[in-house]
């Protein structure tokens, strides 16, 4: 197989992992493969974009933004770690 029929995969350029635990929850941002900062906002991510260079990014396009565990509104987990069990007395 030659090079051009190869199949191509392609991986936007930026990457927003999924959201991590913390006081205030946050998300990492890849840009070109490299980790670029935390953001805890959509805000946070055109933000470090444009200071990579990176203007007008469409967050809504699949080619530049790559959303991991969940989309552009996900900024908290669904599932709080050590959350208390609740007794129940019968």
């Amino acid at each position: 197989m030659t090079e051009s029929q190869a199949p191509r995969i392609h991986r936007p350029p930026i990457v927003v992992h999924g959201v991590q635990q913390n006081d205030p929850p946050f998300r990492l941002v890849e840009i070109a493969g490299e980790l670029a900062g935390k953001a805890h906002s959509v805000l946070d991510v055109i933000e470090i974009a444009r200071e990579v260079g990176l203007d007008d990014v469409d967050l809504d396009d699949p080619d530049v933004v790559r959303w991991v565990g969940g989309d552009k509104f996900t900024w908290t987990s669904f599932w709080p770690p050590n959350r208390p069990h609740r007794e129940h007395r019968g």
